[in-house]
């Protein structure tokens, strides 16, 4: 039996507000790629969703206060099989308890390969590709927010493109907060403007769930291998806002070594130089 890990889940995540004794409806797609050889059967689960460090790596094991929604969903249907070019609307419920605390709860829908009895010399062979849509619910009630923008980081110095921006953001509420970082960015030797461009506003949205910090970074492309270019980054974040503005310097290894090699070239020249002056002056003295 020939395994199908071609396929897409859609949306990959989605905002939900949720009432204490409500039964939501909600929707993800499943969806075959016509490129796709054989008919993808699947299966959809729901597991707890967190995250584990500032760079926000997905953790889809670990409960939480902020997981228990993940005991309120129900799939309609669970397993099934679409074909090539096709797509697969997945229904799920989620019935909140009377009793729910107020603020966030996220949870992952994951859909993976169902993989029924195919096997080689005897040994189950499983296909463990799976993607996961994941569902920020805000449950009403008491909420708090408390956070705060720690750093806001643009480097002054770059041996190579593309430069990383970062914002720090603290979140010790119980509410998803959002932070809008907006990036510009010019060549101050041509004062061509490098962001924002027609396709790229430069400016972005960032989600940070409760209890946790983000360092939150974004790469600005197309900038010239060589030269100065000023990079502002303005973070709007719970009402706070922090902007910084550099001139950063971009000067490649290669080109440093390069500058250096002909500095010490050039002091060898004028050593060198100066040793046979001075000789051809003791000669004739």
């Amino acid at each position: 039996m020939e395994n199908n890990s071609e396929f897409l889940v859609t949306p990959m995540s989605q905002r939900v507000s949720l009432e204490p004794g409500q039964v939501y409806e909600g929707m993800i797609k499943i969806i075959c790629p016509a490129s796709a050889t054989v008919d993808f059967n699947y299966k959809v689960g729901v597991s707890p969703y967190g995250v584990v460090g500032e760079d926000y790596s997905a953790d889809l094991m670990s409960e939480s206060n902020w997981t228990q929604i993940a005991n309120w969903i129900k799939i309609e249907e669970p397993t099934g099989s679409i074909k090539p070019n096709e797509t697969k609307e997945i229904k799920f419920t989620i019935t909140v308890p009377k009793d729910a605390p107020g603020g966030a709860q996220h949870a992952a829908l994951t859909v993976s390969q169902n993989d029924t009895g195919s096997n080689s010399n005897g040994l189950t062979v499983e296909n463990v590709f799976e993607m996961a849509s994941i569902i920020y619910a805000s449950v009403a009630g008491e909420t708090k927010h408390d956070a705060k923008i720690l750093e806001n980081e643009v480097p002054g110095f770059s041996a190579n493109t593309p430069i990383v921006v970062s914002a720090k953001l603290d979140n010790h509420g119980n509410v998803y907060e959002n932070a809008s970082i907006t990036i510009k960015a010019k060549n101050m030797l041509t004062g061509e403007t490098i962001l924002p461009t027609d396709e790229n506003d430069g400016v972005y949205s960032e989600i940070v769930m409760p209890d946790t910090t983000r360092n939150a970074t974004r790469s600005i492309e197309g900038l010239p291998m060589l030269g100065l270019v000023k990079i502002e980054q303005t973070v709007i974040y719970n009402g706070e806002s922090s902007e910084v503005v550099k001139d950063v310097l971009i000067c490649p290894i290669w080109f440093m070594f390069l500058v250096f090699a002909t500095i010490g070239a050039i002091i060898f020249t004028i050593v060198q130089i100066i040793r046979k002056h001075r000789k051809a002056k003791r000669v004739e003295e």
